[in-house]
């Protein structure tokens, strides 16, 4: 008799305490849970097997990955109802020690062990990134990680992002724009936050795909050197350049950012790398810069940040995204990143949320891989691709619940006078007839 999806209903109400609100669909075709509620689809047991050796995020993202589970149904309603269950859980919420503790918990344990069939570990999927010693943010780990995202291939990336190839939140004074304007908006209010003009010197740290070192050069006659640990990255981002005819002003280079040794600097932007950056590590970051920086100028940092929790030893980085998005990645409060920067020696003049931006920015990649899906599979692997559908529409509504949100800090070099350069009315930048 075809009942596995009833079992599963049962034990899984059982392990969480709650019953679970989507429906489920088993590998023997039956189905139980709430009508009409999105489906969950369990291909095989080996499903079963990853969450019971990894319980939890990581043993989801392992059978989703390897293509055990499935959605059938919208993915963002889908991930919303679980998310109570799985990510929003709190710090009150029960670990999974304290549940074992209850004799219902380890009776539905045990019959999910026996439902699941053979005791072996199934191997992660080859997508997971593997390191014995993690957050050690040495010059060669952060190279390590950064190329496990970043050299993807450059083909799969375009189907994402588009023709602007700005990996990062874009900016939507009107969000009925199309991304290619939300992204140009964003590049241009970073340009002028950083009060850009013809001939200065930026360095874009993380320069990416070399979005904004063109944006600066072109439409500011800035002097640019972005800087990369991506091969694939710097190999594109020069063709641009050159294809833009703008290699009298602007240089990219495979570079640490603690290796840049020719300073000084009249503005800096950094948009979307610190989060690689790590938590013991940040203060170096921003003594770094501050030091490359010329006296009165001016740093853009744009930055993921988390909630702050109330026992900050107890964070714990997402399973994951550090196992399969950005291994080595570090979120910190907003407050912890403009205490850094100002221990530095900088002066923060003003600090911009851009949290619902990202959510827009995500829902829009995400329609593009969807849309874009077949070849994304075959650039990348059906693995890889699955990883960046689910990571994407996850982190659309972690941005969208306040679970995590995106951060422009503006900060000085303010030099001994006090003379910082900034307008008694900061506040005057934006896109022409943009606000």
């Amino acid at each position: 008799m075809a009942d596995a999806a009833q079992r599963l209903q049962g034990l899984f109400a059982q392990m969480l305490g709650a019953p679970l609100p989507v429906r489920i669909r088993a590998w023997d075709g039956s189905q139980a849970g709430p009508p009409g509620a999105p489906t969950l689809v369990v291909r095989n047991r080996r499903a079963l097997r990853r969450l019971l050796w990894k319980p939890g995020e990581l043993g989801l993202a392992r059978a989703w990955v390897a293509g055990d589970l499935d959605i059938d149904g919208d993915l963002y309603t889908t991930l919303d109802l679980l998310a109570g269950l799985v990510w929003e859980r709190g710090e009150d919420a029960r670990t999974l020690t304290q549940a074992l503790r209850e004799p219902e918990v380890r009776a539905a344990v045990r019959g999910l062990v026996r439902l699941a069939g053979s005791p072996l570990p199934p191997a992660p999927p080859r997508e997971e990134a593997r390191s014995p010693r993690r957050h050690l943010h040495t010059k060669r780990t952060d190279r390590r990680a950064i190329s496990h995202h970043y050299d993807v291939g450059n083909d799969f990336y375009e189907i994402v992002l588009g023709p602007s190839m700005v990996y990062s939140c874009a900016y939507w004074p009107d969000p009925d724009a199309t991304l290619e304007q939300a992204q140009h908006d964003k590049l241009e209010l970073v340009c002028r936050k950083l009060a850009l003009s013809p001939g200065q010197r930026l360095l874009d740290v993380g320069c990416g795909w070399g979005s904004m070192a063109v944006h600066a050069a072109r439409e500011h006659g800035a002097h640019v050197v972005g800087v990369t640990l991506s091969q694939e990255q710097a190999a594109y981002a020069r063709k641009r350049v050159a294809d833009a005819g703008l290699t009298d002003k602007v240089e990219i280079r495979v570079q640490d950012y603690r290796d840049v040794r020719d300073g000084p600097y009249d503005a800096m932007s950094s948009i979307g790398m610190a989060e690689h950056v790590g938590a013991d590590r940040y203060l170096e970051y921003a003594a770094d810069l501050h030091d490359l920086l010329r006296p009165g100028g001016r740093l853009l940092n744009h930055q993921i940040a988390r909630r702050p929790r109330r026992d900050e030893d107890a964070y714990l980085v997402d399973p994951f995204i550090d196992s399969y998005v950005f291994p080595d990645g570090e979120l910190q409060p907003i407050g912890t990143t403009v205490a850094q920067l100002e221990r530095a020696g900088f002066e923060v003049r003003d600090v911009e949320s851009l949290r619902e931006h990202y959510a827009l920015t995500l829902r829009r990649w995400v329609t593009r891989l969807e849309a874009g899906w077949q070849r994304a599979v075959e650039l990348s692997g059906p693995g890889r691709a699955r990883v960046w559908r689910l990571y994407m529409a996850a982190s659309a509504l972690a941005f969208e619940r306040n679970r995590i949100g995106v951060n422009q800090v503006l900060a000085v070099r303010t030099p001994d006078s006090g003379a910082s350069g900034m307008p008694l009315r900061a506040r005057t930048w934006g896109a022409p007839g943009r606000g």
